[in-house]
């Protein structure tokens, strides 16, 4: 099983808006976009398939910059092209590709580990992938994630707003290339750090759309799965409710800790607070982060704290050698332990190009080994028009990148946007814990929007599958059960079910 890592913080800075930083490239769609056959499948491909780079140049301040090359694989709908979704998929991280999407959630394929260590894996058509109702662009993002990569590390150094301007470019683009599927209604979808990469990204192509840029997108909304708003009030305080109301920790620890500390587990205004964090830490670090109903596994070649060699001018800036364990860290502000990051901060890094050529990070609890056995052989390379090893290094579900979270919290985009009338399906896995449901369900209600539709179950295959809330401003909260933090990866059918319903404008 394969799931992608997500992590939250909060940062004040407002988003802001620029369309000149780029230059939009103007060639034809390559010929060889086309995948003709794919490694591992030998049946026919139920819908058409391509994949590629498309390349944004930068100039800024009459200067140009390295350019940025970013990959897609764009499977089309088979059922309609004409009429049905075209959706934009971005896994999280930040830094993690969304061909863990595309491998171990919706993509068109199941895939079978290979019968001896050095064989392919096997593809299987996937009855329940999103391309059955929908044409679907899987995109890594931002540049070097991935088989994105730039010939400049210092392109790696990004953040929530220049990822949401580079997305978008790459989208006006993208439809450059693919005018025929510029009338399709368009959406965003992404889960986990993709509560971040989502909203602002939608919030910059409404701003494009005012702007009247070309080529006009038929944006309609955006989904987001299991996501973090940037906002400690929810993402952080989320866990606490969760843990006790999943029987993690007992009544006592909870009413001591509510009593003494409120919701916030990172309150250090109170000396008992520390201690009572640490039972709380305690009774949760032997489970599986992204699904507590889920073992968890264990590299053996791998500890869950990986060493990243760092750069001095890192670690003067906070970034140690040797973080604490993840599980320990990646509630509220906490950060990703294997990404560079500093809280509001993109000062030079003059160090960048020195960081190690392998730039892979593990993730806890779960194993990538049969994507990266996929999309690490040079024949699945070349079949997909990705650069090759040697040229842009092995695929990792997750990279290290500098990254700046610079876009504050997503509560004001998610306003703006539902507001607007911009279609919003905010969708929970109830057994995740990297990103509890009750932090979505708390801030979906604190929008004060009038319930239209309230909380009730709603069914799939004929049993429950979870529940639902629905407000107005076409906003829609729902809860998938027995899921974890990668809901398709979990429930396939279910995921199908409502991703189609929620697409064709139907009651969930």
């Amino acid at each position: 099983m394969k799931i992608i890592v997500l992590f939250c913080m909060v940062i004040l800075i407002t988003i802001l808006s620029n369309y000149g930083n780029f230059i939009i490239i103007t060639e034809a769609a390559p010929p060889n976009s086309l995948i003709t056959q794919l490694p591992g499948f030998s049946a026919t491909f139920p819908s058409k398939h391509y994949s590629g780079y498309i390349t944004l140049d930068g100039r800024q301040n009459n200067k140009i910059s390295p350019p940025k090359n970013l990959f897609y694989y764009f499977v089309e709908s088979e059922r309609n092209t004409d009429k049905d979704a075209v959706v934009l998929w971005l896994n999280g991280g930040p830094g993690c590709s969304s061909f863990d999407g595309f491998v171990y959630e919706h993509g068109p394929f199941n895939f079978q580990a290979g019968k001896t260590k050095n064989s392919l894996p096997l593809l299987h058509p996937n009855p329940y992938s999103w391309s059955k109702v929908a044409s679907i662009i899987y995109l890594d993002s931002p540049t070097g994630v991935g088989l994105s990569y730039s010939e400049n590390q210092t392109k790696y150094q990004t953040g929530d707003v220049q990822t949401a301007r580079d997305t978008h470019t790459f989208l006006l683009k993208w439809f450059e290339q693919f005018p025929e599927f510029s009338k399709n209604p368009f959406y965003v979808a992404g889960e986990s750090y993709g509560g971040i990469y989502v909203p602002t990204l939608a919030s910059e192509i409404v701003e494009g759309l005012k702007a009247k840029v070309n080529p006009t997108i038929n944006f309609k909304g955006y989904a987001v799965g299991n996501g973090v708003t940037a906002e400690q009030k929810y993402d952080g305080n989320a866990l606490l409710p969760f843990a006790h109301g999943m029987a993690l920790i007992s009544d006592d620890l909870y009413r001591e800790f509510t009593n003494s500390c409120g919701l916030d587990i990172e309150s250090d205004g109170v000396p008992e607070c520390q201690g009572y964090r640490d039972k709380l830490y305690k009774a949760i670090q032997g489970l599986n982060i992204y699904d507590i109903l889920e073992p968890c596994y264990h590299n053996p070649g791998n500890e869950n704290t990986k060493n990243l060699s760092l750069p001095n001018s890192f670690k003067q800036l906070g970034v140690t050698d040797k973080p604490h364990p993840v599980r320990k860290r990646m509630f509220g502000r906490a950060w990703p332990y294997q990404m560079l990051v500093k809280d509001g901060l993109v000062p030079s890094w003059p160090e960048l190009n020195s960081l190690q050529t392998d730039r892979r990070v593990s993730v806890p609890c779960t194993s990538d080994e049969v994507a990266a056995a996929w999309l690490n052989n040079e024949s699945v390379r070349k079949a997909i028009h990705a650069k090759s090893v040697n040229e842009i290094g092995s695929w990792s579900l997750c990279m290290s990148l500098v990254f700046n979270h610079d876009a504050g919290s997503m509560i004001k985009y998610h306003q703006n946007l539902t507001t607007q009338g911009y279609r919003a399906l905010i969708y929970s896995g109830d057994h995740d814990l990297c990103v509890p449901y009750t932090g979505t369900q708390a801030w979906t209600s604190s929008l004060g929007y009038q319930i239209l539709d309230e909380w009730r179950p709603w069914t799939s295959n004929n049993q429950v599958a979870g529940y639902v809330q629905a407000y107005e401003h076409n906003l829609t909260f729902i809860t998938i059960k027995g899921a974890g933090h990668t809901v398709p990866e979990y429930k396939p059918r279910e995921a199908l079910d409502f991703f189609s319903r929620w697409l064709e404008g139907k009651s969930i």
